[in-house]
């Protein structure tokens, strides 16, 4: 059966020293310190570490091939954003990182598609990106939750959505940078608490602010099965009942009419969170997607939808079929 997994990350083997060419901040650098592995570098501070299936397509395909992935969706580390970079600084390593997704996507065109990453800081510097990224094979880009504290709703990012939707490039959006985060730094919860919390705050930003309706072919996904948003879409409903004054003042359309407008992953680990997050979003905007090749992801990418969906035509929708709709293909393309 084929599946495709919409959520997967990569990066280069070798990156620039960007600290040192640039003089400032905390850009990642890899320290490969043994055969297969590297320590992810932000700026002098050990971020993670990291083994060869993060930048080897090769070792990809292979443990595509053990996990039953038909093709996987390339998207940068939400740690290379670098939203907070000088626009310029930030275009050259967008530049480069999606360079490196697009010649892997052209070496290996029927197991991998790729996403691309922008400038965010600078709307104009991000179109003119994005329209590279079009002419260069990708078929969308990837984008954080959150523009150094911005959200989505802001109206200047409304060109770059509309950009977007005019090219036909689908969006997925990533957490990242999350809100709160400096006040929660034990037991790893801005990964387990501000993550899930993060991209309903991205959900609610554009759906409040009236995005979907004003974009309405635009074609977005959200990681991590839409965070805390589906189950806490009723009380952002209750709210803007509630406090329509405070809620409703940028969209007169009811936050219950969100079905069909969005797409989500399937990353929510437990059946019982699959069978609601099937029921809240419907089984038509729900896509395979594993956070692969990271620890906090689906070890075995789609194995919750094999083993708890019983449905062939439902498992179809979940393990491919809606990420096709999402990125705009054929399945034909990979045959």
């Amino acid at each position: 059966m084929l599946s495709i997994d919409i959520h997967t990350h990569i990066l280069p083997e070798n990156i620039p020293n960007w600290n040192k060419k640039f003089g400032y901040g905390d850009f990642i650098h890899l320290e490969h310190h043994k055969p297969c592995c590297a320590k992810m570098m932000k700026g002098t501070q050990f971020f993670r570490e990291i083994e060869n299936n993060c930048w080897s397509p090769e070792k990809r395909i292979e443990e595509c091939s053990t996990h039953h992935v038909s093709q996987q969706v390339l998207s940068t580390i939400p740690v290379l954003f670098y939203y907070w970079a000088k626009p310029k600084d930030g275009l050259e390593t967008a530049v480069f990182l999606n360079d490196h997704i697009a010649e892997v996507v052209s070496r290996y065109p029927k197991k991998f598609i790729g996403l691309g990453t922008v400038p965010l800081q600078d709307v104009d510097l991000s179109i003119k990106e994005l329209e590279r990224c079009k002419k260069n094979g990708l078929v969308g880009v990837q984008i954080g939750s959150n523009v150094n504290q911005q959200n989505l709703s802001e109206p200047h990012f409304h060109r770059f959505f509309e950009a977007c939707e005019a090219l036909d490039m689908c969006l997925f959006i990533h957490p990242w940078e999350m809100m709160g985060q400096q006040n929660m730094q034990k037991y790893w919860l801005p990964w387990l608490v501000g993550m899930p919390a993060e991209t309903s705050r991205a959900i609610c930003s554009m759906l409040l602010s009236g995005v979907f309706e004003k974009y309405k072919k635009l074609r977005v996904a959200f990681a991590h099965g839409g965070g805390s948003f589906p189950f806490t879409q009723g009380r952002i409903a209750h709210g803007y009942d509630c406090r329509p004054d405070l809620v409703a003042i940028d969209n007169p359309i009811h936050p219950n009419h969100f079905k069909g407008k969005f797409y989500v992953d399937s990353l929510v680990h437990a059946p019982q969170a699959l069978d609601f997050l099937i029921d809240v979003m419907g089984e038509d905007f729900i896509a395979l997607g594993s956070d692969y090749p990271f620890p906090l992801g689906e070890n075995i990418p789609g194995n919750l939808i094999r083993q708890h969906i019983h449905k062939k035509e439902l498992q179809e929708k979940l393990l491919a079929n809606n990420a096709l709709k999402w990125l705009n293909l054929e399945a034909t393309s990979f045959l």
